[in-house]
């Protein structure tokens, strides 16, 4: 595989990596103040949707790169 294809593969990994992890952080902490949560607890959740988000997709961004050759 080209230098060029594995720079565009990376580099849209983590875009979409990124993406998914802010979209689920916003997601949690508008649906925690929407229950009647407080504010701090409705950030609280959105960090550790983001939190749990990213350490799940960068697992498997690179469980997929180190299945390349």
């Amino acid at each position: 595989m080209p230098l060029e294809a594995v720079v565009v593969l990376i580099v849209v990994t983590v875009a979409l990596v990124l993406l998914i992890a802010v979209l689920s952080a916003v997601m949690a902490a508008l649906l925690a103040s929407r229950s009647g949560a407080p504010i701090s607890s409705a950030l609280l959740q959105g960090g550790m949707a983001f939190g749990a988000a990213l350490s799940l997709l960068a697992l498997l961004a690179s469980t997929i790169a180190g299945l390349l050759p």
